[in-house]
């Protein structure tokens, strides 16, 4: 279009067909046709007389194509000409009102959704009481119009904008008042959070009917807040928390209280808390010391330690925000060659760029509206690469960082990184910051679950975004798990293996080794084999490697486990002794987190939160953390199955596993581990084993379960007892299954009915001289059919895996003979040939498949009980093992081992790698659990809890203490207990469990008369006279 057409189209503003299209034409090729052209009908739209109708109203025409259709080019210049718009929206001329309605809403619903930030401000600006009314509802329309084509942005703008249309909504104008109702229920609508969605309406009420905000608090008070709150939500309930706590009725009040803080707890972001904090503060302090009643006070000082929490975080934040000017001046830097016409289309897409970071967009594909109009001025490439440049100065403008409160303010700086974890599908921390300095000791707390050793490994592995790589900063992860298939090494060879420490001389390894207690003739020798390693050294093998890598970040994951006093003392001292080197710490031992540790970082609601001091100064900051610490505090419950009865035990007081008298010494040592111990445990058992690292406490338990023979002594398990053994070491059990998911891996351990772990102790691999045994033959005596007794020498081929108990009340087995012939013989015999460890065996079989009766091996059924045992279905059933944390893998051995129901259950360091919060469920569901109980443990407050009794190990000897008699309290009868008389399937299905009946003598003596009798006819017997035919001998 030539330019004569353009200043004819400014003399007269008439538009034709063809002067329509050749203004597009026109537009789209020159931006620079646009200020002359926006000035002229600025300046006609401001004229609103009479003798202007005509000539306005073209304006208004020219306005309304102009956003139809060269929006790209021409929305800077549109969206600034709303002011004088909304201005004649309100005139007394009809026409000119109607036109420049029609204008505004042409602009508003084609610009792009983050104009809403601009557009807003001229609004409120429209919407004030000293306007015309048209204009203020036609500002109202447009607020509400937002609702449907810019939901986020509008969302975003909430706080601005529900105290600007609230002020309408009881304007005495209906058609304003109407306005700001659907204006304000559209903002309802974005507000994006679940739990409050569904009472906006009657919020909404509130506002326009004051005396029903008694009632909306009350129902508001009963909320149940999970959601994450943000700012949209709390810009919405925020005005009706106000009215609530200047009303004079006290629950209403104490109502507000409790409101505030329980949506004050789950707010992430304390940014967005911060524009309601200075109203809400002082009035939730006015309100409290307006309270007589003690309890209310009570709820509104809860609440205003939340607020002032928030405060406080708000206050520790640096952050330079988002901050107009500054983006304006960012932009102008990253372009060039801008006449000073463009000024205002620049001043507009550094308003777009501000919306673009309220609403946290950094993708390039996001800021495809800021490129468009940028195009228009300096080309594509050139609008492409200023956009490339400008996110990353955005995204660093509004970083948050923690105020530096560091004492040494000379420390270096290791880290200081923004990132994003991932746990499989699961977020851990979003867009978190982390700084670190050299020297400092961080103590690492979370949940259950939060990704603490998640994050340790990823900064081990060098896959935390922005933090430092190795050739600069060299982090060493320290774990005391030692590797399967180098378990058979001596500990010197076991470090000298690790790639990161080729080139040390073996003289430099036996040298470190020697500084954390590896001497030839120290407890621990360095030529030893690791396995023979109890878990208080292995943790102290574990140190060796990280001295000799001489880090700069240590990554410790409970170093404190298995550790006694003095060992834990000497963690202490040598950690704080590093002056040079940075600590990450996760630990369950809040002594030890209060020695060392000069930084507390938390985890908490997918955020890095740093603080400085020891945990006594964060537990006063935050006293809710304190149930990480607590067993008490914990909100978490486990849930074992519960034993049911043994066959011939009556007394849970009974005895079912003992050691005698029992010596052991390790392969390879001169001195016994154990000396002359002799223990037993029964259902009423509820035992604490203590002592100090290496004083022989695993390897009685392991001799106690048959890990382990002793080289003198006796050892003997009742045959119809479940035992269950999480050993020290609890992922030697899990080690070969890391591919599986824990669901399969239970699955397939108990296929068959059997537990498989219990087939690998070296109690049930035969002796050279076993072996010699059972080769022999010996002499058997039976009766034949006929009742003839015959005698023969015989060859026991196997055992084919039946139990019964003979007349004399001796109990057989069912064997086959070499030659295929089968038979019965006595447990003394059997044990005199060689064959006791198979008797076991099938002991162990037969009292497995009891406690796996009622419990079919499905899927559904162990991912229950793995939820049970603190798993979630997610890990259970969806995860390998592999990728699960320390504390996922220890609850999964504990739910295998607890699969088959046993009487006992031994417990080698339970506590370590458990959270304080699955340590408080793991012993509430101890408790519960009618079984008899061995712990061993280093944890004081866990032992002394659970154990009225205790075994203290000192180098090789036993002591009991504490109240060993009080088993004979528990004497209940195990008729008492209750038998189970249903099973459930893998479908849901349930069947009814035949319980055997306890005959009397008298009804015995019948009973096998009858038998007999059929035995003799040669009548079929039903299976349950089967097989009390069998057990009587009915058939010999």
């Amino acid at each position: 279009m030539a330019a004569f057409d353009v200043n004819q189209l400014m003399k007269n503003l008439s538009l034709s067909p063809e002067n329509e299209s050749a203004l597009i034409s026109s537009v789209k090729g020159d931006w620079k046709v646009l200020p002359p052209l926006i000035a002229k009908l600025d300046a006609q739209v401001s004229k609103t007389g009479k003798g202007d109708v005509s000539a306005t109203v073209d304006a208004c025409g020219v306005y309304t194509v102009l956003a139809n259709n060269c929006m790209q080019s021409a929305e800077a210049h549109l969206c600034a000409s709303l002011p004088v718009l909304f201005k004649a929206s309100g005139c007394k001329q009809g026409a000119i009102r109607k036109a420049a309605a029609d204008s505004v809403k042409a602009i508003t619903s084609n610009a792009c959704a983050n104009s809403v930030r601009e557009v807003l401000q001229y609004c409120f600006a429209a919407a004030q009481i000293e306007e015309n009314w048209n204009s203020r509802v036609l500002a109202l329309n447009v607020i509400a119009s937002f609702g449907d084509h810019a939901p986020e942005q509008l969302g975003n703008a909430l706080p601005q904008v529900v105290p600007e249309v609230t002020a309408c909504m009881t304007d005495t104008k209906k058609e304003v008042s109407e306005a700001a109702y659907a204006a304000m229920s559209a903002a309802c609508d974005v507000i994006g959070n679940r739990d409050i969605e569904h009472m906006t309406s009657h919020i909404l009420k509130s506002i326009t009917n004051p005396e029903e905000v008694p009632e909306i608090m009350h129902a508001l008070a009963g909320v149940t807040f999970v959601q994450s709150v943000q700012s949209p939500a709390l810009a919405m309930v925020v005005p009706l928390l106000l009215r609530g706590l200047k009303s004079r009725v006290t629950a209403t009040r104490r109502q507000s209280a409790v409101i505030i803080d329980n949506m004050s707890k789950l707010v992430d972001d304390p940014l967005d808390a911060a524009p309601f904090l200075p109203e809400l503060m002082p009035a939730l302090e006015r309100s409290a010391d307006a309270m007589s009643d003690p309890e209310a006070r009570a709820v509104s000082e809860r609440a205003s330690f939340q607020l002032n929490r928030l405060n406080d975080l708000v206050k520790s934040i640096v952050t330079k925000g988002i901050n107009y000017d500054l983006v304006l001046t960012a932009l102008k830097e990253k372009v060039s060659g801008v006449p000073a016409e463009g000024e205002v289309a620049l001043k507009h897409i550094a308003s777009l760029v501000c919306s673009l970071m309220g609403v946290k967009h950094f993708d390039v594909e996001q800021w495809s509206d800021v490129s468009s109009q940028l195009a228009v001025l300096i080309g594509d490439s050139a609008a492409a690469a200023a956009v490339e440049g400008l996110i990353p100065v955005c995204k660093e403008m509004i970083k948050i960082e923690t105020a530096n409160d560091d004492d040494d303010d000379d420390a270096e700086e290791l880290c200081n990184c923004q990132f994003t974890l991932a746990y499989g599908t699961k977020i851990l921390l979003h867009n978190t910051n982390m700084r670190l300095k050299r020297g400092a000791k961080y103590g690492l707390l979370g949940g259950n679950d939060s990704g603490k050793t998640t994050l340790m490994r990823s900064i081990a592995n060098g896959s935390v975004e922005g933090f430092p790589d190795s050739s600069q900063v060299r982090t060493v992860f320290v774990e005391a798990d030692i590797l399967g298939e180098l378990s058979h090494l001596s500990c010197v060879d076991y470090i000298m293996q690790d790639p990161r420490l080729a080139g040390l001389s073996r003289e430099e390894v036996l040298a470190t080794m020697a500084n954390v207690g590896f001497t030839e003739n120290g407890k621990a020798k360095p030529n030893n084999p690791v396995s023979s390693l109890s878990g208080g050294w292995r943790m102290k093998l574990a140190m060796a490697p990280a001295m000799l890598q001489r880090a700069d970040i240590l990554l410790l994951d409970e170093p404190t486990n298995h550790l006694d006093v003095i060992n834990v003392a000497w963690v202490k001292n040598y950690i704080n002794s590093l002056t040079n080197v940075t600590a990450i710490m996760v630990s369950h031992d809040s002594g030890f987190l209060n020695d060392c540790c000069t930084n507390i970082l938390q985890i908490d609601r997918l955020k890095l939160h740093q603080y400085k001091g020891n945990l006594d100064s964060f537990i006063a900051k935050n006293p809710e953390a304190m149930s990480y610490f607590s067993l008490k505090e914990s909100k978490l419950k486990f849930s074992f199955p519960q034993p049911g009865p043994i066959e011939g035990v009556k007394s849970r007081s009974k005895a079912l596993m003992k050691m005698s008298h029992c010596d052991f010494t390790y392969p390879g040592n001169t001195t016994p581990t154990l000396f002359d111990i002799s223990v037993q445990v029964s259902m009423a058992s509820r035992v604490g084993c203590v002592g100090e690292n290496g004083a022989g406490k695993s390897t009685m338990i392991k001799v106690l379960t048959g890990e382990v023979v002793p080289q003198t002594g006796e050892v003997w398990k009742h045959p119809n007892a479940r035992i269950a053994y999480v050993a020290q070491h609890a992922f030697h059990h899990i080690e070969n299954h890391l591919n599986k998911t824990p669901n399969e891996y239970i699955r397939w351990r108990y296929a068959n009915g059997e537990d498989k772990e219990s087939l690998v102790k070296v109690s049930m691999v035969l002796t050279e001289e076993e072996k010699k045994l059972q080769s022999e033959p010996f002499e058997h005596s039976w009766k034949d059919d006929d009742g003839t007794q015959r005698k023969a020498m015989k060859v026991v081929s196997e055992l084919v895996g039946n139990r019964r108990e003979n007349k004399d009340k001796k109990t057989e087995y069912e064997v086959k003979f070499k030659g295929g012939e089968e038979g019965w013989v006595t447990v003394e015999a059997l044990t005199r040939r060689g064959w006791s460890k198979g008797c076991k065996a099938i002991d162990a079989r037969l009292a497995q498949r009891a406690g796996l009766y009622v419990r079919t091996l499905s899927s559904a059924n162990v991912e229950k009980h793995l939820g049970d045992c603190g798993l979630g279905a997610e890990f259970a059933t969806h995860y390998r093992m592999s990728a699960l944390s320390g504390g996922q893998k220890v609850k999964v051995v504990i739910a295998a081992a607890m699969w088959n129901q046993p009487h006992i259950l031994i417990l080698d360091e339970p506590t370590n790698y458990l959270d304080r919060e699955s340590l408080g469920a793991l012993a509430k569901a101890i408790e519960e659990f009618e079984g008899g109980v061995v712990i061993i443990s280093h944890n004081n407050e866990f032992v002394s809890t659970l154990c009225p009794e205790e075994w203290v190990m000192d180098a090789g000897h036993l002591t009991t203490k504490g109240e060993v008699g009080w088993m004979n309290r528990q004497d209940d009868k195990i008729s008492d207990t209750q038998i189970i008389t249903e099973m459930t399937d893998a479908l849901g299905n349930v069947s009814e469990v035949k319980v055997k009946k306890t005959l009397s003598k008298r009804d015995q003596k019948a009973k096998i008369k009858i038998l007999k009798k059929k035995i003799k006819e040669g009548e079929e017997l039903d299976t349950d006279d089967e097989e009390f035919a069998q057990e009587h001998n009915l058939y010999d």
